[in-house]
């Protein structure tokens, strides 16, 4: 029995060892010259570890999957001469995490415009003599700027309070605490008294617009916000140096501004007392603009100048403002402002009202006076496509802010105008889904958020007023060799870790290409659809990872495509099939024809040729992108009658193949 198990190995060795000699002595074709591996595109492992009960394998949340909440009291106090705000925080904290938590973190980002920050230290120079690049997005001013910390106070159960030692580190806040937070529900109460002075032009997050009817403020990253601790990081605690955005926790929001009486304040969530801020006939026209399709003008631009247009005899105006399970919320103030509005259709039949905010410089119905129609409809496109918006309001605000997006609020440039107002409208409304809705890490992954937002942007933009602003099919060839230029740094790179001459292509354009791409050469619109539906519904108010992305996608599509992951998004890999030759059956075109085509770069991509016979009689043939899984070279039958003219690959130019020249065969 033993001889004949040693013998029966043996003979299968030889037999294995003959196999592999015939290769060797007749080995499969290689393309010539080709940078292509087809293992190091579709082999394994792309993923590099499995799911778990927090995060499942298709994508999902998992049935063990927590995150943190955050609740605010937020009052503010505007001082519009010295640009001073005064604050004070009431922050209800829950750890649904399994771990107990001594020490929390919160971020500062208003500290980013100190002189000493290290985001205005990592600002370079340019020019002769240099000086700030022009990019410093305003961390050159020179003030007093950043948050003082006034206290930081623990609310006992009874409401007593007590101090709680907390350390400053940048853009950063330790607390620590006398007690720890237990996991599972615990909660915590802080109460943060503390100042700041508004920056002219902070980052292009926020900033003061002078006008000639006044200052318009508009305020964001305005008070200390929790950190998120996730099951990926624990504490997530990059400081804010510019470049990256922002990662922030869930909760409901109840905040009061308190500003001059001549001032109109706008803010993320619904308006909790208009009878004490507006005066009687502009109330009537609140409540005919909650009804309008059309927009409804609540104070004119005649009005501006009126003291009639504000409640008369007080000084000051406290403004109280809700949002529930956000995760942010920002304001505007002004003198200046021009107000109207219009409701907003949901697929729901919820109520929702579009509101735009802006100076007498901005009016016209070339310009801001149509904001409201534009915020409206963007909206309405992207709440029946996608997921319902959810706010009760969503308002958009000119000013110094060339385009910002907040929960239910956003700041545009004020000189925008046709086009170029609704692009930057409908893309900072689209920041609703991604980050607002899906709360990605911007800190870490900015293509998820910018590059995800650019991709529906132009399904909005098509859809618009019957394409009224809608651009003209884009050459994916020719821009493909633009955004796989070998000197870009890979879509997966954290924001503050790109040159920023590269970020628009690698956060903004780069991923939304891919995902269009992916939706209409890869997957079609149906598959892609319904994929990129449950992605929204899967991490609606949660915490995505890239993994929970490309994991969804696959999942809901039904279609691995971790090639695509590899070349696109993981790696700056470029695309390049060449038409190498057509031969005939026993040299005859009638018998049919051998087209021979080469992968040349390391992308791989589904292929489709147009065949042109000497008649004029042209065919499309498509070939998946599987002809490439263990192939550099590929061959196959044409069932031509006659001789072929020309073969050309990518005839609609949708692939991103930089090197066009050889991407036509041509009868010699």
């Amino acid at each position: 029995m033993k001889f004949k198990l040693i013998a029966n190995l043996t003979l299968a060795f030889l037999t294995i060892a003959g196999a592999v000699n015939a290769q060797q002595d007749n080995p499969p074709p290689v393309a010539p010259n080709t940078k292509y591996d087809y293992h190091e595109t579709f082999g394994p492992p792309f993923f590099t570890k499995n799911g778990n009960e927090f995060r499942a394998a298709d994508g999902a949340p998992g049935p063990k999957y927590w995150q943190n909440r955050a609740d605010y009291q937020l009052s503010a106090k505007l001082n519009d001469q010295t640009n001073e705000i005064t604050g004070s925080e009431v922050l209800t904290y829950t750890n649904n995490s399994p771990q107990k938590l001594g020490f929390l973190w919160m971020n500062l980002e208003q500290n980013l415009f100190k002189q000493d920050s290290r985001g205005t230290a990592i600002v370079p120079l340019e020019g002769n003599p240099p000086k700030l690049n022009s990019r410093n997005w305003g961390r050159g001013q020179v003030f007093d700027a950043g948050f003082k910390i006034k206290s930081v106070k623990l609310v006992g159960e009874k409401g007593g309070e007590t101090d709680i030692k907390f350390l400053v580190t940048d853009t950063r806040m330790q607390l620590f605490l006398p007690k720890d937070v237990n996991p599972n529900g615990g909660q915590i109460k802080l109460k943060i008294e503390y100042s700041f002075i508004s920056p002219d032009y902070g980052s292009d997050r926020m900033g003061i617009q002078e006008t000639k009817n006044g200052k318009i403020f508009q305020v964001a990253q305005w008070y200390p916000r929790m950190c998120v601790y996730d099951d990926v990081e624990g504490w997530n605690t990059i400081p804010y140096t510019g470049p990256g955005e922002f990662y922030l926790e869930y909760g409901d929001f109840d905040l009061t501004i308190t500003a001059p009486a001549n001032h109109i304040v706008v803010a993320s969530g619904e308006l909790m007392n208009p009878q004490d801020v507006y005066t009687p006939e502009q109330l009537k026209r609140w409540a005919e603009a909650e009804k309008s399709e059309k927009t409804v003008v609540i104070r004119s631009a005649s009005e501006v100048t009126e003291a009639s247009s504000r409640p008369a005899g007080k000084k000051e105006l406290t403004w109280h403002f809700k949002i529930k399970n956000a995760r942010d919320a920002s304001w505007a103030s002004s003198a200046a402002f021009i107000i109207d509005a219009a409701k907003m259709d949901l697929p729901s039949g919820k109520k929702s009202i579009a509101i735009s905010a802006y100076p007498v410089e901005s009016d016209g119905n070339d310009a801001w006076g149509r904001s409201t129609e534009y915020v409206k409809k963007s909206i309405e496109f992207n709440s029946k496509q996608w997921f319902e918006f959810p706010y009760p309001a969503a308002t958009a605000v000119a000013g110094i802010v060339g385009g910002m997006e907040y929960p239910g609020i956003v700041f545009c440039g004020y000189k925008a105008k046709k086009g170029s107002l609704w692009g930057v409208n409908d893309h900072e409304f689209g920041h609703t889904w991604f980050p607002m809705i899906v709360g990605s890490n911007e800190r870490l992954y900015g293509w998820m958020d910018e590059g995800f937002n650019t991709f529906i942007n132009t399904l909005s933009t098509a859809d618009f007023n019957n394409g009224e602003y809608a651009r003209k099919p884009m050459d994916v060839e020719k821009a493909g060799a633009a955004v796989t230029n070998p000197a870009l740094e890979p879509v997966l790179s954290q924001p503050a870790n790109l040159k920023e001459r590269n970020t628009g292509i690698l956060l903004y354009f780069k991923p939304g290409m891919g995902l269009t791409m992916l939706r209409e050469q890869i997957l079609g619109h149906e598959r892609f659809d319904f994929a990129f539906r449950t992605y929204i519904d899967h991490w609606a108010f949660k915490h995505p990872t890239p993994d929970d992305f490309f994991r969804t996608m696959e999942n809901a599509s039904g279609e691995s495509l971790q090639w695509f992951w590899r070349g696109w998004f993981l790696n700056n890999w470029r695309l390049d099939v060449a038409v190498r030759d057509v031969k005939y059956l026993d040299n005859d075109p009638s018998k049919g024809a051998l087209i021979t085509i080469d992968n040349l770069e390391k992308m791989a991509m589904p292929v489709t040729l147009e065949i042109k016979t000497v008649s004029g009689k042209t065919d499309r043939v498509n070939l998946p992108v599987e002809i490439w899984e263990r192939n550099s070279t590929w061959t196959f039958k044409y069932p031509s009658t006659e001789e072929i003219q020309s073969v050309t690959y990518d005839p609609d130019k949708v692939m991103p193949d930089y090197n066009p020249d050889n991407n036509v065969w041509t009868k010699k």
